[in-house]
């Protein structure tokens, strides 16, 4: 061979393969991944749900491309967000939260929909019935409000003089706020408590919220299970330890708050990552249960009760899934 003929050849060869490469990664079968809170604090769902995938043989970047989209709280992007995944015919829609959920099931009724919602699947309209969805959706039922109830007597237990609790909720969010809100307010008569209502669906309006306390003087705080606070845990954290008051979370990631109770939010999206393999492969979410997560964390910060000045009964430490020292 020629050395020009060769020089061509390897020139051409070095021109092609970046256009191969892109072609290949072109081709990848693309997830749509949507959030309702913030990149911040969720390294250890994304890790479950990465995890997931890879059970089903599925590695991010390397055989299927996931896009992150991060709500933040601000869910009136749902509606272009999710006519721009249908536009381009995704293979996959995953959503985590209730709003999400409903929004991509308004949007589609043929790109398979993997949730993980905390209310109920089939009241909120997403499926038939939980054995057999029967739809274009399925994934995983979280109880975030049914374990509202729990986490306000676990509260209650670790604050037993406790007259007045103080709820925090999202507006925004409607359908989680009004699922907790009634779940608290339900159970609250029964443990001798009177519920404050607050209100927040921006940085400002958990200032504002809180600023409150100075006047009202609540004896403790729930924090509604919902994504926006979650990615305000720090923000949460510093407020509820500058006004001294005892507060109570959904996830383990507000690890500065007096407790914790609520479902395992990493293996959840384990789950959710492994529906939407196993849907990858062939499968239908019509023909795939709705799951109902089975593992839940109760985690007390023995740090913030001391600065507190509150004691925690043995009892209440003896069915902790981890005290924080």
């Amino acid at each position: 061979m020629r050395r020009r003929e060769f020089i061509t050849l390897v020139g051409g060869g070095a021109v092609a393969w970046p256009f191969a490469a892109h072609a290949q990664q072109s081709a990848m079968l693309v997830i749509g991944f949507i959030r309702d809170g913030s990149a911040e604090g969720s390294a250890r769902h994304v890790a479950g749900f990465r995890q997931g995938l890879k059970e089903t043989g599925y590695v991010e970047s390397q055989n299927v491309t996931v896009e992150y989209h991060w709500l933040e709280g601000q869910y009136d992007r749902l509606p272009a967000l999710m006519a721009d995944l249908v536009r381009r015919h995704v293979a996959v829609i995953v959503t985590t939260g209730n709003a999400p959920a409903i929004a991509a099931k308004a949007a589609t009724a043929t790109i398979p929909i993997v949730f993980g919602v905390g209310g109920d699947p089939i009241r909120l309209g997403l499926v038939a019935s939980l054995a057999r969805p029967g739809g274009n959706a399925t994934g995983i039922n979280f109880f975030n409000t049914v374990v509202a109830t729990k986490r306000l007597r676990l509260l209650h237990d670790l604050v037993p003089n406790a007259a007045r609790v103080a709820v925090l909720v999202n507006p925004a969010n409607a359908t989680t706020a009004e699922s907790n809100l009634q779940e608290v307010q339900e159970a609250a008569p029964t443990l001798g408590l009177q519920i404050q209502i607050l209100n927040a669906s921006a940085i400002g309006e958990i200032d504002a919220a809180f600023a409150t306390f100075a006047r009202e003087r609540p004896d403790a705080l729930l924090v509604s299970g919902d994504a926006f606070f979650v990615g305000r845990r720090v923000q949460l954290a510093i407020l509820a330890a500058s006004y001294k008051i005892p507060a109570a979370y959904s996830s383990r990631e507000a690890a500065g708050g007096l407790m914790s109770y609520g479902t395992d939010l990493a293996d959840m999206f384990r789950q959710v990552g492994f529906y939407t393999g196993t849907i990858l492969k062939g499968a239908k979410p019509a023909d795939l249960p709705v799951l109902q997560a089975t593992k839940f964390e109760f985690v007390i910060n023995r740090t913030t009760a001391k600065v507190l000045g509150l004691t925690i009964p043995a009892g209440v430490i003896s069915i902790a899934d981890e005290v924080i020292e």
